[in-house]
């Protein structure tokens, strides 16, 4: 280990004195009184690009475990790499998730600031007790100079990075750096890292067990040195300790930087969160039919905006991706075991550890259900919300007339053990009943409509008969022009829906009313 460098000199390195000391920290950010067993997580995007629903699927693993076990879930941004960061994305991340019912409790912690452009003096007060005790440097070397270095490394079939030899600055001392710093020179900062390779170090990850990984041999950049805010590592390590992280919860991709996280803690000489990888969502792609990662470029649906635009029940796509989470889940809720996903216990050990399957088929099958459920009203209101925010002039029209929606969307509602199942995403279910709307509905002109059974049914309807007097007059119709009840309903189907197959024709023709049910069959006449 190098000797650590002078207060005096670390202030000039880092652009000015730390504020706090470690033990302020310590005594500013402590452990949190919570009861045995609750988790504290952290849901930790960068505002970089849209939420993309691998991002939803982390954050329920996030928020889950921490409403479970009556813990604590956090909201953090990752702002850092300010070059990519895209407006609103923050915003987006924020909507997207209160959307899907995940809520953070910033607002009522005091861990914060919870934006890590905000956390400036945090890390500058670490870094400056690495510099201070030889376990960091500041390093000089240009962008040049380390593209020059990795192209060697290359050649020589080495791991590219600063370690080692090549890292030129690891044993500068402090009249080289004062020398540098005189010369205009901004430094990074880097750690001093005593790692070696050919050891192992062991890690539990709650997924996949105990793993075993190299140790980390490279210096990485702890500060850099085009603005002074941390790397994703080094702020990973302040954050996750001060904020009083529990669990960390991340995509697979990440199980690389364990072995890199492992050994700053241990530097520090802080306790080790719990990890969680979790495996990637994947697709059976539509032209190989091999199941594959899912594409930002590919699936449309990998955007988590697609499912809020398309009017997808968010309490729908949340249930599915707790049944990929949860492989018992949708058993125990058959079962009547528990409501929804917000009562299941999910147990970290039971993630699936490879690819899960996202299927929206299944996703169907989750979305008819769970809007079966719903009493007529909250159908209503979720139908007319998305159509004024995300549908078209005509949805618009649709949802205009409240009361005359809550009857076309009341048929086959009243039965719970035959309730109809056909809605699946609230743009879906306006399509599916557009008949109702004269604007909207289309003749089936290439029905072979039979002229007597139209117009002895006009010469007997009656807005006021009840169902069996309908169905009588329906059945006298049919004998008096020798067809069967069921071609003589299926003509009248045709004529008021323009559809063959649609919930109770009784009920279709009491809410169009006697007018246009007249008008209707009189154009097919």
């Amino acid at each position: 280990m190098r000797n650590g460098l002078s207060k005096d000199l670390i202030t000039r390195v880092l652009g000015g004195a730390p504020k706090y000391t470690l033990d302020e920290l310590e005594s500013k950010y402590p452990p949190r009184d919570l009861p045995e067993g609750a988790f504290v997580t952290r849901f930790a995007p960068s505002p970089t690009g849209y939420m993309h629903l691998g991002n939803l699927y982390s954050g329920l693993i996030d928020y889950k475990l921490a409403q479970q076990s009556n813990g604590v879930f956090l909201l953090r941004i990752e702002d850092t790499d300010t070059k990519r960061e895209i407006k609103d994305a923050v915003n987006i991340v924020i909507d997207s998730l209160a959307r899907f019912g995940i809520k953070n409790n910033n607002d009522i912690s005091d861990y914060g600031p919870y934006y890590q452009s905000q956390r400036k003096d945090i890390y500058h007060s670490v870094a400056a007790h690495l510099l201070e005790k030889g376990l960091a440097y500041p390093c000089f070397l240009t962008q040049e100079e380390m593209d020059e270095i990795r192209e060697k490394q290359k050649l020589a079939g080495l791991a590219t990075g600063i370690y080692g030899e090549y890292a030129r600055d690891r044993d500068i001392c402090e009249e080289e750096i004062i020398k540098h710093l005189d010369n205009g020179e901004v430094p990074s900062i880097r750690l001093y890292s005593m790692g070696n390779p050919e050891n192992r170090i062991y890690v539990k990850d709650f997924v996949r067990g105990s793993i075993s990984v190299p140790e980390n041999n490279e210096d990485i950049v702890l500060i850099k040195s085009t603005d002074r805010l941390p790397t994703y590592h080094f702020a990973h390590l302040c954050d996750d300790h001060f904020m009083r992280i529990t669990h960390v919860v991340r995509g697979e991709e990440y199980f690389g930087t364990v072995a890199l996280h492992v050994q700053m803690f241990r530097i520090m000489g802080w306790s080790l969160p719990n990890y969680i990888h979790t495996s990637t969502l994947d697709k059976i792609d539509e032209e190989t039919g091999k199941q594959r990662k899912m594409s930002k470029r590919k699936d449309p649906e990998n955007n988590v905006a697609f499912f809020l635009e398309q009017g997808w029940p968010t309490d729908a796509v949340i249930e599915y991706l707790g049944n990929i989470l949860a492989p018992g889940y949708e058993e125990a809720k058959i079962k009547g075991q528990v409501k929804s996903f917000w009562d299941y216990e999910l147990r970290p050990q039971k993630i699936p550890a490879s690819g899960s399957l996202f299927d929206m088929k299944k996703l169907e099958w989750w979305a008819k259900e769970y809007i079966a459920t719903l009493p007529v009203d909250v159908l209503v209101k979720h139908v007319v919300d998305w159509a004024n925010e995300y549908g078209n002039e005509d949805n618009k029209k649709q949802v205009a007339d409240v009361p005359y929606l809550t009857s076309v969307l009341a048929i086959e509602r009243d039965n719970p053990k035959r309730i109809r199942k056909d809605f699946i995403t609230w743009q879906q279910t306006l399509n599916e009943v557009s008949y109702f709307w004269d604007f909207l509905f289309v003749s089936n002109k290439e029905y072979e409509y039979n002229q007597d059974v139209l117009r002895s049914f006009l010469e007997t309807w009656n807005e006021a008969d009840d169902k069996d007097t309908w169905w009588g007059k329906v059945v006298s119709v049919a004998e008096k022009c020798g067809v069967k009840p069921g071609e003589a309903a299926m003509n009248l189907r045709v004529a008021m829906t323009g559809r063959t197959n649609t919930p109770d024709l009784y009920s279709i023709m009491h809410v169009l009313g006697d007018e246009r049910v007249r008008e209707r069959i009189n154009k097919h006449i």
